[in-house]
C-alpha cells in the first residue's frame, strides 16, 4: 500500500499527530498529581514512544522538501498550537494576551525562516 499525499501534507499531518502524543506525554500527568513520580515518568516515556513513531517519519519525509530549520519551525508552531488547545481544554488553564503575543512572535520567526531573501 502506498500513500500519495503531497510531502507538505504528510509531513505536517504526522507532526500534528506526533505533537498530540508529545504534549500529553509532557503535560498529561499534571492532572494526576497523586500519581507517584516514577509512574508518571514511565507512563510518559511510553507515550513518547508513539510520538517518535510519528515524528521520525515526518522529518524523514519532509527533509529535502523542507530544510532542517524549516522542519523545526513547523514543529514549533504545531507544538504551540497543540499546547494551546491542550492547556485550555485538558488542564483548564486560560491563555492570556502575553501568551498570544509570545506565540505570535514565534510565528513571525517562522516567517523569517521560510522567506526566500
Amino acid at each position: 500500500m502506498t500513500f500519495s499525499l503531497p510531502v507538505p501534507a504528510a509531513t505536517v499531518g504526522l507532526l500534528i499527530c506526533s505533537n498530540i502524543f508529545m504534549t500529553y506525554a509532557w503535560y498529561g500527568h499534571l492532572r494526576h498529581k497523586a500519581m507517584p513520580l516514577l509512574a508518571a515518568i514511565v507512563i510518559s516515556w511510553g507515550i513518547a514512544f508513539f510520538e517518535y513513531l510519528l515524528q521520525v517519519p515526518a522529518n524523514r519525509i519532509g527533509y529535502g522538501y523542507f530544510s532542517a530549520a524549516e522542519l523545526k519551525a513547523i514543529q514549533e508552531i504545531i507544538s504551540l498550537s497543540v499546547f494551546a488547545f491542550f492547556s485550555t481544554l485538558y488542564l483548564g488553564e486560560s491563555l492570556r494576551w502575553n501568551h498570544a503575543v509570545g506565540f505570535l512572535l514565534i510565528v513571525l520567526a517562522a516567517f523569517f525562516i521560510f522567506k526566500k531573501w
